[in-house]
């Protein structure tokens, strides 16, 4: 069936303007309302997401009398349940913006990107994020923003302590028992609480040489490794007190980027966002390779965040349109900016690369290419990480024992690949 996109192409072609195709004209509907679900990547109201979907709301409604976008934004602790709590109830949004897409795919409730994608987006897409978007070789998850971790430390407290960069994971320990004895609060910021584990616990991984498959997919996470990096953590960091007056487990990764910039943390993992928060505090900070065991591991750990449009309303052509003009090279710089991410399209990239005021991103845009996602392809990804999110705490606790949480991890993901192979 041929597409309102073929006339879109060609006419913007013609025009020269085929990176903005959503902002060109209306799609001819009237009374409709798009119904978007998003993540909040800010860290407080004056940065909120929510600013910034309005906007683009308002921008695209002027331009297209005849829809509406009805905009509602959720914490990263909230968003990805209540969307599944719309799905389950079967009235899921147009379209949503959050952590996992496959779970949806598998159900038969998501349309592919190419249904509602002009040719030119799909295009501008990074490839290995668009090949992270598949579900059995068919892409559903549309790439909205990315990033990949770095270690970051404190300058001035690493300086009072006479100390540099860690560069392995003995030298980070070290580090981090030196900021101890001189009263850092927390030597080094291990967020391992519900909102976000799966990235730290990841992260840990890769350095210790494993992750959470292997190379052909399959689940590996109570692997040798893995419990040798968990065994280390529990009893070299959490245990000798390195770790800060919150257990690991209860501690939450903004929790911990706040406490970073009120300069109480020495070191932890993070990713873009931070730079910003701790610039706007005063904090003097130094960005290096997240250490492994015995270096710089081979990969860094990337993530991807991705939005998915949801064919429950029947609104194709709108929600293709909306998201056209949602991924302009203009619009995604714009949100890239904002909140220190990298951007997901090649023509935002290049032009962050080139710009003078992206400069202190050029690390992280750098790691991009060879940066391990999580397998958010497999439909078992979504179940895995929320069970991951409720026990992998457990495992660095005083008497917690890693081979044992682990284990159960691993029977959950084994299970669930299961079924999932079973369709």
């Amino acid at each position: 069936m041929q597409r309102r996109r073929t006339g879109m192409i060609a006419l913007a072609v013609a025009m020269g303007m085929t990176a903005i195709l959503g902002g060109c004209g209306s799609t001819g509907s009237s009374g409709v309302t798009l119904r978007l679900v998003a993540a909040d990547y800010g860290d407080s109201a004056a940065n909120s997401s929510k600013k910034y979907w309005d906007r683009l709301a308002q921008e695209y409604e002027s331009a297209h009398p005849g829809v509406k976008v009805q905009v509602s934004v959720y914490s990263w602790n909230d968003v990805d349940r209540k969307v599944k709590q719309m799905a389950d109830a079967g009235d899921p949004p147009d379209i949503a913006q959050i952590g996992a897409y496959a779970d949806y795919a598998a159900k038969g409730l998501l349309y592919k990107a190419d249904d509602v994608l002009s040719i030119p987006v799909q295009a501008d897409f990074l490839g290995q994020l668009s090949d992270a978007g598949q579900v059995r070789h068919v892409q559903y998850g549309i790439p909205f923003a990315a990033s990949t971790r770095v270690l970051f430390y404190n300058k001035t407290l690493f300086a009072k302590a006479n100390l540099t960069p860690p560069t392995t994971w003995a030298e980070l320990a070290s580090d981090a028992a030196a900021l101890k004895a001189r009263g850092v609060k927390y030597p080094y910021a291990l967020p391992l609480g519900p909102e976000e584990a799966q990235a730290e616990t990841m992260q840990w991984l890769l350095g210790g040489g494993s992750g959470y498959t292997d190379d052909i997919g399959t689940y590996t996470i109570d692997s040798a490794q893995n419990v040798e990096t968990f065994t280390w953590l529990r009893d070299e960091l959490v245990g000798k007190g390195l770790t800060g007056p919150v257990a690991p487990g209860r501690l939450n990764r903004a929790d911990a980027f706040d406490a970073f910039a009120r300069g109480e943390v020495g070191m932890l993992n993070g990713h873009p966002t931070l730079m910003q928060q701790a610039d706007r505090k005063g904090v003097k900070f130094g960005m290096v390779p997240m250490p492994g065991r015995n270096g710089t591991p081979k990969s860094t750990m990337g993530v991807a965040d991705w939005m998915m449009a949801f064919k429950k309303s029947g609104h194709r052509d709108q929600i293709g349109d909306f998201l056209d003009f949602v991924y302009s090279e203009k619009n995604v710089l714009a949100f890239s900016r904002e909140h220190d991410l990298l951007p997901v399209t090649g023509s935002a990239s290049d032009a962050m690369n080139a710009a003078e005021q992206d400069k202190a991103l050029r690390p992280f845009l750098s790691e991009l290419p060879l940066a391990q996602l999580y397998p958010v392809g497999k439909t078992s990804w979504a179940q895995v990480s929320a069970d991951l999110k409720k026990r992998i705490g457990r495992a660095v606790a005083p008497d917690g024992s890693p081979a044992a949480v682990l284990g159960q991890l691993q029977a959950t993901a084994t299970a669930a690949d299961s079924a999932e192979n079973a369709k």
